[in-house]
């Protein structure tokens, strides 16, 4: 794998709307810019890329939890998407982010039952990408349905891929559309 930057950010949310977070709510993301070894080429076997997202799930979840300042158990919520530079294709990104990614970015948030929400696309230099999270036990906790928008000002380049996997130490700052709540999870299939 060869990278050409690491960006790691953090959202803290004081104030939403017009009323004050009493605890305020925070979003990691940590973003890796690499070289697609398969872009301007149709490639039948996208093992590398595969290999490529186990490496980043493990690195880049470690990278976003430290970023929050918190034990691994302490996330809430987890999501993963990826941009695509131009001489790359959408398979590129799901090779990445599918088949491999999900373990190593689990063990590092402490679990996870329910399925990672992700996001893919194309795009050029300083395409940015709303990547989805959800609540890592139960995919059905409505107070953790949320996103964050990533971006890096110099990528992707034609031959590059952003990938960017994101944690949070909580749901949005006032959540109340009822729902399944935290509080109820069974935390048996990933749903509820």
């Amino acid at each position: 794998m060869e990278i050409r930057k690491i960006v790691t950010v953090v959202e803290e949310t004081h104030k939403d709307g017009e009323k004050t977070v009493v605890n305020p709510t925070r979003k990691a993301a940590a973003m890796a810019v690499i070289k697609n070894p398969f872009a301007g080429q149709y490639v039948e076997d996208l093992t590398e890329l595969m290999e490529i997202g186990e490496q980043l799930g493990s690195m880049l979840a470690e990278r976003a939890v430290k970023a929050l300042g918190i034990a691994k158990e302490d996330v809430e919520s987890y999501g993963k998407g990826a941009i695509i530079g131009e001489k790359g294709e959408l398979e590129h990104a799901a090779a990445i982010l599918h088949p491999r990614l999900g373990k190593p970015f689990r063990d590092e948030v402490g679990g996870g039952k329910a399925i990672i929400p992700s996001a893919k696309k194309l795009g050029g230099i300083g395409t940015g990408l709303d990547v989805p999270v959800h609540y890592k036990d139960a995919a059905f906790v409505r107070t953790h349905y949320d996103a964050m928008e990533v971006r890096i000002a110099d990528a992707p380049r034609a031959d590059e891929l952003v990938v960017a996997l994101v944690v949070t130490d909580a749901g949005r700052p006032h959540p109340r559309i009822g729902g399944l709540q935290k509080s109820e999870v069974k935390g048996e299939d990933g749903l509820r």
